[in-house]
C-alpha cells in the first residue's frame, strides 16, 4: 500500500458508498465473532475505521492498525468524539515492522488486494494470533477483467485456502455473501469472507 495516496484519500474517503459497503461487511464480521465480549481485535488496514468502530462494543479491546497516519488521525478524532477508550491506534505494515502485540482476532476488510506479498502477511498476522484466534479476511473474488499494477485483481477461494494453510491456519471457511455494482475498480463484483482458525 502506498502512503501517500492513502493519506490523500483519508479527508474523503468515507462516501455514502462507502459507508453503505461498510455496513454490509460489518454486518457479516459481526455472525463471526464468538463470545467476543473478554476478546481483543486487530483491524488491520483499518482505514477511516468503518468497520472497526461498528464492533468495538462487542469487544473488549480493539487496535486500529494502519500504515497511512492521516487514516489513523480520522480514527482518533471518531474515537474521541464517542468517547470510546478501550481502542488503540497503530502505525505499522506487519510485512516490514516486527509486531508487539497480540490479539485473538484479526480482520482484513478489502486490504488484502492492496499487498503485494500476500504470504508474508498471512504469515505475520498468523503469528500474531493467540493460540485459538480467528483471521477473517473479506475481500473480492477474482475478477478476469481487471488488471492493475497496485492491486491483486481478487483472489480464488482455493487460492486463499492454499495460501492461508500455509501459513499455518486450519478450518478455513469461505463464502462469497455480497454481489454489488460498481464495487470493483468500477465493475460488478463480488465479495468473499475468509474464516481461519490459528490451533
Amino acid at each position: 500500500m502506498e502512503n501517500n495516496l492513502f493519506d490523500q484519500m483519508a479527508k474523503k474517503y468515507d462516501s455514502e458508498k462507502q459507508i453503505q459497503l461498510a455496513k454490509v461487511i460489518t454486518s457479516e464480521i459481526k455472525s463471526q465473532l464468538e463470545d467476543s465480549k473478554n476478546k481483543s481485535l486487530i483491524d488491520y488496514g483499518c482505514g477511516t475505521g468503518l468497520i472497526g468502530l461498528e464492533l468495538v462494543n462487542d469487544l473488549k479491546s480493539i487496535t486500529f492498525v494502519d500504515q497511512s497516519s492521516s487514516m489513523l488521525k480520522v480514527v482518533e478524532n471518531k474515537l474521541k468524539a464517542k468517547e470510546i477508550k478501550h481502542a488503540n491506534l497503530l502505525q505499522a505494515d506487519f510485512v516490514i515492522d516486527q509486531a508487539e502485540i497480540k490479539a485473538d482476532y484479526i480482520i482484513l476488510s478489502l486490504v488484502l488486494l492492496h499487498i503485494p506479498n500476500t504470504e508474508a502477511i498471512l504469515k505475520a498476522l498468523y503469528d500474531i494470533l493467540n493460540r485459538e484466534g480467528e483471521l477473517i479476511i473479506v475481500d473480492f473474488d477474482k475478477h478476469d477483467e481487471i488488471d492493475h499494477p497496485k492491486v491483486h485483481n481478487g483472489f480464488t477461494h482455493q487460492f486463499m485456502k492454499d495460501k492461508l494453510a500455509e501459513a499455518g491456519f486450519t478450518q478455513t471457511d469461505i463464502r462469497t455473501f455480497h454481489h454489488g455494482e460498481n464495487l470493483f475498480m468500477n465493475k460488478d463484483a463480488s465479495i468473499f469472507i475468509a474464516t481461519s482458525k490459528k490451533q
